[in-house]
């Protein structure tokens, strides 16, 4: 290496120890932190723009396919391609959930910690957010799962008719009229 990098590099380290002392040990490292993801998103950028210009766009060309070529039919979206709500129990599992980590948060401050009621509040609330966040992400994960394997289910089933569970007689018809 040359001197300049070695004078950087000096330079570098005392701006961290003096970092160090003036923030602490656990500022420094979230100053580290921020930084390097900073540095990680500018370098993706970097990368993905480099990728992007270089990529060979005659490439249909070379393997001797004709630009007239017709593409494929755009398939129709799914649900879970679609914009739409998660259903009621995405919000009545966030609220369960809220209100046992709330509960459970008090009430483990005020018996096993002995702190004071105020404290406690706080950290019943605290862990209110807790428990709905992870009710709320539990519920969306549930919900997601059902989603997608109830999609590929009736998909499975419309692609291959030896699949429909009752033999052919007894499927029930289905009528031109709304009622049954």
């Amino acid at each position: 290496m040359r001197l300049v990098t070695y004078s950087w590099l000096a330079v570098v380290l005392a701006l961290a120890c003096a970092a160090i002392g003036w923030l602490g040990l656990a500022g420094w490292m979230a100053a580290v932190v921020l930084l390097a993801s900073v540095a990680m998103h500018v370098a993706g950028n970097a990368i993905g723009t480099r990728l992007r210009e270089t990529t060979d766009r005659d490439l249909g060309l070379r393997r001797g396919i004709p630009p007239g070529q017709p593409s494929l039919p755009i398939p129709v979206p799914t649900h879970l391609e679609r914009r739409s709500s998660l259903g009621r129990l995405v919000p009545v599992s966030t609220g369960i959930g809220a209100t046992c980590g709330g509960t459970a948060g008090t009430l483990s401050l005020l018996w096993l910690t002995g702190s004071s009621p105020a404290g406690a509040v706080l950290g019943g609330v605290s862990s209110a957010l807790i428990g709905g966040l992870l009710g709320f992400l539990l519920a969306s994960f549930v919900e997601i799962v059902r989603t997608s394997l109830r999609e590929s289910l009736a998909a499975e089933r419309l692609s291959n008719p030896e699949m429909n569970p009752l033999p052919a007689p007894m499927r029930r018809q289905r009528s031109r009229f709304p009622w049954p």
